[in-house]
């Protein structure tokens, strides 16, 4: 689902606005902040210029002073400007039309593979930004929630959980001129992997990572002589009370009991056995083999 996500949104980033790529930008497309556009009134060559909507949808304009434009058509807006303009002259006749649509920069910042400053296509929304920045580094749990602030500094928060994974896209907020996306990257904390294990000590994991993932952290090599079969996790439960678990990674692979390979928790002690003959229980299982990939994908 991920690999489609992301191939989604490599999509949009390099994907041209359907009307920039035609040099034509048609009647019915709504003006947007830092769009230019065309006003011409016939017989009337001080009123007839090019403008900049400015970030809140307006533009200055003689005569008249600040319209708003933004969110309409240029149909649209020259019937606005028109209704304006008959305060001081008789029956002006008023054309628009958007010369160039804008295309805002956009700060992206926190859990992304390339954070920076990105020159978005014209009304780009926030998956535009998280695709410009080369989509979000890998996760593993659910996806965090944004952080959406505007040049104004107004902030919204986003679930990318309901948008990238449920396909919410009522969760897609459009960004402007100066928008700052932040994406949170993963809680970290730190557990403690000791006995038969190659590196026993602290080791660093995410909010959601499970055991398998400490104990492939730490290494798990035949030279460790590790006794996956009984593993014991220590936990100090809120009210100070310690409890202490026996887990059987084996079942939680090998016979289909992912319950087995729990969350950890902050402040976890995991203690790996040594196998009473001397050598890994489970050396020729094909959980060795996934433990050994994990390893080899978890920095």
């Amino acid at each position: 689902m991920r690999s489609i996500v992301i191939a989604a949104l490599a999509f949009l980033a390099l994907s041209p606005h359907a009307v920039a790529a035609s040099g034509v930008v048609p009647q019915n497309t709504v003006i947007h902040p830092g769009d230019q556009i065309s006003i011409q009134v016939y017989g009337n060559q001080m009123l007839t210029q090019n403008v900049t909507v400015l970030d809140d949808g307006t533009i200055d304009y003689p005569l008249i002073g600040r319209v708003h434009v933004g969110g309409r058509t240029p149909t649209q807006a020259a019937r606005t400007l028109r209704g304006r303009l008959l305060a001081y002259m008789r029956q002006p006749v008023v054309t628009v039309s958007i010369v160039q649509l804008g295309q805002p920069w956009v700060l992206v910042l926190g859990d992304v593979k390339n954070p920076g400053k990105y020159q978005l296509r014209s009304d780009p929304e926030l998956t535009d930004a998280i695709a410009a920045a080369g989509g979000l580094n890998d996760v593993n749990g659910a996806f965090p929630e944004a952080r959406v602030a505007n040049a104004d500094g107004q902030i919204q928060t986003v679930s990318l959980q309901a948008l990238l994974h449920n396909g919410d896209m009522s969760q897609d907020v459009h960004l402007g001129e100066g928008s700052v996306v932040y994406v949170p990257g993963p809680v970290q904390f730190n557990v403690d992997v000791v006995g038969a294990v190659d590196h026993p000590g602290e080791i660093q994991v995410n909010e959601g990572d499970r055991l398998s993932v400490a104990i492939a952290k730490a290494g798990d090599s035949a030279n460790a002589h590790a006794d996956l079969n009984h593993i014991r996790v220590v936990r100090v439960l809120a009210n100070g009370r310690q409890v202490s678990q026996e887990i059987n990674l084996y079942d939680a692979f090998n016979k289909g009991d992912a319950a087995a390979d729990i969350p950890l928790q902050k402040g976890d002690v995991v203690y790996v056995p040594e196998a009473r003959n001397g050598t890994n229980l489970l050396q020729a299982s094909p959980f060795l083999y996934y433990l050994g990939l994990l390893t080899r994908i978890i920095p």
